[in-house]
């Protein structure tokens, strides 16, 4: 089952207590597509200039990822810097460079048009909404998005949303999405936008699903009551950039794995996630995705499961 991810893929430069690194590969759409090919295969659409070479692309490409819909453009690629010195949960952004990313207009190979799973990664809300109309026969959407686009770009957000099966936001986004302190009752404003389900990241505290009044059902039944999902105590930290990235590619690379979506998929999903999103902030960018095992990820989902069980 092949997942379409729309998105980012870029460079950057990183200061946390742990180091520095000045340029590693990043992006949505990087982490993402590193994190999902562990589950099923994944195709990327993006954009990159000409300091995007063989050497990165085969990054992906050695994970089996479809690299097709990648646009190479003359110029730089997007390129971020931030810091984590201030605080480890929240960067500081110290430059952006939008370059060949600032006019992306995804295209969709004909090859892409049989992916029955899409990420709208973050991006502007429009692209979003042109990809996922050009994608109709699609079995399941889920999205990302920031405080950018929900502070300066509600009404084009608000179209997308309707088009989701799933949102994935961290619970800073919800509260301001929903205009609303509360994040039970954040979440059902939410709900009531669009989405079949709302998940939302808490960082190291892990994450939390909400289910609207139309949401999924299956052998176990149908989901009513929200789930919560861990987050695995870390030692250390070494970089917290894409852990939300990768936390959404393990959780909807497991839901794409599997012959059918209930509820009991959507929970393992979510623990999926966490282990995705703990091993990305292991080490700086991407490097500790590009090479991880099978055998990583079932001890690691192990270690989740047994620190979320009572009896």
């Amino acid at each position: 089952m092949a997942i379409l991810v729309v998105g980012s893929v870029a460079f950057d430069a990183i200061e946390t207590p742990s180091g520095r690194r000045d340029r590693c590969l990043g992006g949505a759409a990087t982490y993402f597509s590193l994190a999902a090919s562990n589950f099923t295969s994944v195709r990327v659409i993006g954009v990159v200039g000409e300091d995007f070479g063989p050497e990165e692309e085969s990054v992906l490409t050695r994970r089996q990822i479809d690299t097709r819909g990648i646009e190479h453009v003359p110029g730089k690629s997007f390129f971020w810097s931030g810091s984590y010195m201030k605080n480890l949960n929240e960067a500081q952004t110290l430059n952006t460079e939008l370059n060949v990313f600032q006019s992306f207009s995804p295209k969709i190979p004909p090859e892409y048009q049989d992916s029955e799973y899409l990420f709208l990664a973050n991006i502007d809300p429009l692209l979003q909404e042109d990809v996922r109309r050009k994608m109709p026969r699609v079995k399941m959407v889920c999205g990302d998005t920031m405080n950018y686009w929900i502070k300066d770009h509600a009404d084009n957000l608000a179209r997308v949303l309707k088009g989701l099966d799933v949102l994935l936001i961290n619970d800073g986004e919800a509260k301001m999405l929903a205009k609303d302190n509360n994040l039970l009752s954040a979440a059902q404003k939410v709900l009531d936008m669009g989405p079949k389900a709302l998940v939302v990241k808490h960082g190291e505290y892990g994450a939390t699903a909400f289910f609207g009044s139309h949401s999924f059902s299956g052998g176990d039944g149908a989901v009513t009551v929200p789930f919560r999902a861990p987050a695995l105590p870390l030692a250390e930290v070494v970089d917290p950039t894409g852990a939300g990235d990768s936390f959404a590619g393990g959780f909807f690379g497991y839901i794409a794995s599997q012959p059918a979506l209930t509820p009991a998929v959507f929970r393992r999903a979510m623990f999926y996630g966490g282990v995705m999103g703990s091993f990305a902030v292991e080490r700086f960018g991407t490097e500790r995705l590009q090479n991880l095992q099978p055998k990583e990820i079932e001890e690691r989902f192990a270690l989740f499961r047994q620190l979320s069980h009572l009896d």
